[in-house]
């Protein structure tokens, strides 16, 4: 009798559960709802609009990479988004979520800031392809190409 309550309570759990399982057009939803431009930013919801070159490393086997960014003269710098927020970090963001790093420099001239350095490293394969998926979306908004040395 044991058993047969603990079935019947067992099956009620997954009754309940299949009420809150996803639509089968819940993709079409959230390919509309989330179908954004990729961007690159370091004040988060402050679109950085200057194009970095970006450089990439990858180790033989495949199991790590780097990729660092240099921006010269970023719009973060500008005195009409100093009111923004300071620079938090580099934060990737497009329709899949967000990368980020906190390995960010700036360079400065003068006393005056004139660019920024900043370096996401990659740990494994997977996170190789998201930033790779990622920069494909930012190539495609921002007019770029990938030049294979």
């Amino acid at each position: 009798m044991k058993v047969f309550q603990t079935l019947a309570a067992f099956s009620a759990v997954i009754a309940s559960a299949e009420a809150f399982a996803p639509s089968a057009n819940l993709s079409s939803r959230l390919s509309t709802s989330l179908n954004m431009e990729a961007e690159i930013q370091f004040v988060k919801g402050l679109k950085e609009k200057v194009v970095p070159d970006i450089k990439l490393t990858r180790a033989v086997d495949g199991s790590s990479g780097i990729a660092t960014f240099k921006f010269a003269n970023p719009n973060v710098f500008d005195a009409s988004t100093a009111s923004q927020g300071e620079i938090t970090g580099l934060f990737l963001v497009d329709e899949e979520g967000e990368m980020s790093t906190s390995d960010v420099n700036a360079n400065f001239v003068n006393g005056k800031p004139q660019s920024i350095d900043a370096t996401l490293v990659m740990m494994s394969p997977a996170e190789w392809d998201r930033f790779m998926r990622f920069m494909e979306r930012y190539g495609e908004a921002n007019g770029l190409g990938f030049n294979k040395a």
